[in-house]
């Protein structure tokens, strides 16, 4: 065959296709979702409000709306209106499914959730000062009542501690496998449960003991980073914008949100502590902790930490904050960092 027969049989293939109700484009070259008063993000005080546009002769008879989230499932939409109240935080789909003479068409849109208000900002000052170890990689720090406890870092450095705060000593020292590199810990019941980096496992210790006696696989969340619990359940960072949810029985995910400001989402989401009602996560490489609604992902406050760092002794293995612990005096911290000789109590307030 010559290759303008080629040609002509080709655009005869593409025309009986798209009358036949087939395109190489699919459903989408038939309709597309249109939001009235298209916006590049929404937050939980708007509705959209739906319709669908017809690109080519073939009509609609009937339209059967719906919504996926990330964490609310498939939310069936009446009518062509659908409020945001209560949406979470994050990316989102639209769905239509529309009904004509040629048989449904399925077409979606996706659309973003940002948090309505600013973040307001909080300032410091330092209470108290207390010694701590130089050479610890700082990855998680909590208290459990009196006790404090931290999980340090590095492969073949790595380590579960049990800490003496007003003296700055190691009162216990649990070595990991040189194989994993440790992050986040938290205490939950009598077991401390620790976060690994790359190696896609938590470790579960007795408390009294720092006995091993536990491990679990990550499921769906890329790496191990941050964690603290509510009482029920377990809140895991991953280095992404999500925080996952996770049942302390099982340690299976139960999903997730995602942390976002009124502007933008925010990653690197890396340390967490669990702190009236709310997560308090470290921003990775930035000093600042932001404050974060547990159900939407909406950042309600940023504490600018700026300037802490150069309170401790500067050295070459000097790395950046990471660190929150709360003994449960509201408006108080303890904060530190990695390789960072100081642990602070710092007094937290709303900027004037």
């Amino acid at each position: 065959m010559t290759p303008l027969r080629q040609l002509f049989s080709l655009l005869i293939l593409t025309i009986f296709l798209v009358q036949c109700g087939t395109s190489p484009k699919g459903d989408s070259a038939f309709f597309e979702i249109l939001i009235k008063a298209d916006q590049k993000t929404y937050t939980p005080l708007d509705t959209l409000h739906l319709a669908v546009l017809t690109k080519l002769t073939l009509k609609a008879d009937s339209i059967q709306w719906s919504a996926q989230s990330h964490s609310m499932g498939t939310v069936q939409v009446e009518g062509e209106t659908l409020s945001l109240n209560d949406w979470p935080m994050g990316n989102h789909k639209l769905q239509a499914l529309v009904y004509t003479t040629e048989g449904p068409k399925k077409i979606s849109k996706e659309f973003t959730v940002v948090a309505a208000q600013k973040p307001e900002l909080y300032t410091y000052t330092i209470l108290e000062r207390f010694p701590h170890d130089i050479n610890a990689y700082t990855q998680g720090l909590e208290f459990d009542g009196d006790d404090l406890y931290e999980s340090t870092g590095q492969y073949g450095q790595s380590s579960l501690r049990k800490l003496d705060l007003i003296q700055g000593k190691v009162l216990r020292n649990e070595p990991l496998d040189h194989s994993f590199f440790a992050e986040g810990l938290t205490v939950f019941d009598n077991k401390i449960i620790q976060l690994t980096w790359r190696e896609n496992t938590g470790l579960v210790y007795n408390k009294e003991t720092l006995e091993l006696i536990d491990q679990f696989q990550y499921d769906k969340s890329l790496q191990g980073w941050g964690l603290c619990n509510d009482g029920t359940l377990l809140y895991k960072s991953d280095g992404t914008q999500k925080i996952w949810r996770i049942d302390p029985k099982t340690y299976k995910e139960l999903g997730y949100i995602e942390v976002y400001t009124d502007k933008l989402k925010i990653d690197q989401i890396n340390e967490l502590e669990w702190v009236d009602g709310k997560i308090y996560a470290n921003i990775y490489q930035k000093d600042a902790i932001a404050i974060v609604d547990p159900q939407s992902g909406a950042v309600e406050g940023v504490i600018n930490l700026k300037g802490l760092q150069k309170e401790v002794t500067q050295h070459q293995k000097l790395d950046v904050l990471n660190g929150i612990a709360y003994n449960g005096i509201p408006g108080e911290l303890f904060i530190t960092g990695k390789n960072w000789d100081q642990i602070f109590k710092l007094k937290v307030d709303k900027k004037q």
